[in-house]
């Protein structure tokens, strides 16, 4: 089984504030699935998407309550082609509001920071060398 592409979805309480952090990220979005509920940002063109939903919207999709940030229920793990990419991220998601929830990690062959976005959500970001994993 191999699935087409993969679409994340996440509540979110701004429209503008979240476009803002994450085209600060460097991230651009897919207008055609964008609109005032809902903004598509892009991680992986044709491949992996985050649908970013106005919790009002986001509400239609499911029956059971949104978590009010003093729960996790996932974790967004995104991987970039260096160190220094990671902690450019990471250092650019805390100036414009993010919120470190754990320092970063260093196992030799992968590396990862994490932040939480304006909305509470959990992303690590990590770079990994697969030649430097122990055998």
């Amino acid at each position: 089984m191999k699935v087409k592409s993969i679409y994340v979805n996440l509540p979110i309480k701004d429209i503008n504030k979240t476009k803002d952090f994450w085209t600060k990220l460097g991230f651009s979005f897919n207008p055609q699935f964008s609109d005032e509920k809902a903004l598509c940002l892009v991680l992986n063109e044709g491949l992996i998407y985050a649908m970013l939903l106005r919790q009002e919207f986001f509400s239609t999709f499911t029956n059971r309550p949104i978590s009010d940030n003093s729960t996790t229920q996932v974790l967004n793990a995104i991987e970039v082609d260096s160190r220094e990419k990671v902690d450019e991220i990471v250092k650019i998601a805390l100036e414009n509001g993010g919120i470190r929830y754990r320092e970063s990690t260093d196992h030799g062959w992968m590396y990862y920071d994490s932040f939480a976005d304006l909305d509470g959500h959990q992303w690590e970001v990590m770079f990994t060398d697969i030649n430097q994993l122990p055998k």
